[in-house]
């Protein structure tokens, strides 16, 4: 079979991609053709990220900076423009999980998780209009099933960003239906990334992931490579009449009981 080129003479602009699905969102962006723009806020990890790609060819250009800052955005998708012509495909997943219930929850740390997990995203979004309407372009954002899917207890402040991200996306997909731009999302079950361990989300990750394997029906846990696969789908011309979804990509995770 011969190899699919999907996003050959694109551009994307992918936050979060020194690490997790991020990351394999920009290798998989990069092996079907497209210009990279890697944002993230850790300088040494985007840079090696960068080495990887450019020595398979690629064309990559590296951001750096705090995307909860509106600046940091407008300055991301400027020099994204400035280095590859355009913008094609915006896949937001940068992002941060926090403990705590609705009691116990601090101001700081439901301000801290939702401006990392939404004004981010309303940031990019705002950012990029212009440059995806130019070329009829599609944002992709990654939500969770702790979204609008299901509630999870002890996460209070993640459960109602992701829900919030549903509904950004949902919004954002009616307000540029008019100018050709599709606007997604996807909600992964658990998946092997740094975003449980950076953060002390969980005490035993190992433990954890193993636990994976009875809460999600199919009987694992996920990894990035394969919800890359789903994120690059949706940003393709391949779904070109999708806007507006939520695509469950978690095991069947959102069917399982709480029990």
């Amino acid at each position: 079979m011969a190899e699919r080129m999907r996003f050959t003479g694109k551009v994307a602009l992918v936050t979060g991609a020194s690490s997790g699905i991020g990351r394999a969102c920009a290798r998989a962006l990069a092996a079907e053709g497209a210009a990279v723009v890697l944002a993230g806020r850790r300088r040494e990890r985007l840079d090696e990220v960068a080495a990887e790609l450019k020595g398979e060819g690629a064309r990559v250009h590296v951001v750096v900076g705090d995307v909860r800052a509106e600046a940091t955005a407008a300055a991301w998708v400027k020099e994204a423009v400035a280095a590859f012509g355009g913008l094609d495909v915006l896949v937001n997943a940068a992002g941060v999980i926090g403990n705590g219930s609705v009691m116990d929850t601090t101001a700081e740390s439901w301000k801290h998780v939702m401006s990392s997990n939404v004004d981010s995203i309303l940031h990019m979004t705002r950012a990029a209009a212009e440059p995806l309407k130019e070329r009829k372009g599609a944002i992709v954002n990654v939500s969770s099933v702790a979204g609008g899917v299901r509630p999870y207890p002890g996460l209070a402040s993640y459960c109602v960003s992701k829900a919030a991200v549903d509904m950004l996306t949902r919004c954002s997909a009616l307000d540029f239906a008019p100018f050709g731009v599709r606007v997604n999302a996807i909600a992964p079950g658990v998946v092997v990334t740094e975003l449980h361990t950076v953060t002390n989300a969980v005490a035993d990750y190992p433990a954890f992931l193993e636990r994976g394997k009875t809460t999600h029906p199919i009987g694992r846990v996920g990894n990035a490579e394969e919800v890359a696969t789903l994120i690059l789908y949706l940003a393709s011309e391949e779904a070109g009449w999708v806007t507006g979804a939520n695509v469950s990509i978690d095991g069947g995770r959102a069917l399982a009981s709480a029990r």
